[in-house]
């Protein structure tokens, strides 16, 4: 089956630099968008980031410049750079696949999903 799973979350204090990545398995990688999403507490999941099976790239407008989200095919992996990092990126980082060519912010589109990492930013 397919699975997807996060690693690299942890505690930061702002100003500072992460990078969570994704391993996927049980489906054909390269053929997927990724994508990353986040929720932080009280507040709905919303879109982070996504990166197309021919590496177009999309982000959402807090993370632009901050950001940065890549895949190594050979490894099944999505990465998700995060420098300049803010006490509001804080929140549980989920990564997603998406069977359709096209990138899409959509989390209802996305067909599979990790259990998310947690990202602390601390003031």
């Amino acid at each position: 089956q397919v699975q997807l799973v996060e690693s690299g979350g942890g505690l930061v204090q702002a100003g500072g630099s992460l990078t969570v990545s994704c391993a996927a398995s049980g489906l054909t990688f390269s053929r997927y968008t990724m994508g990353w999403f986040r929720q932080a507490p009280g507040k709905e999941r919303e879109f982070v980031a996504a990166i197309s099976w021919n590496y177009g790239t999309r982000y959402e407008e807090p993370v632009k410049g901050r950001f940065t989200i890549a895949r190594d095919n050979a490894k099944n992996t999505v990465y998700l750079q995060m420098n300049s990092l803010k006490p509001e990126d804080t929140a549980v980082y989920y990564c997603a696949a998406n069977g359709g060519r096209a990138i899409t912010m959509a989390a209802p589109l996305y067909d599979y999903w990790g259990q998310g990492t947690q990202v602390t930013v601390s003031s």
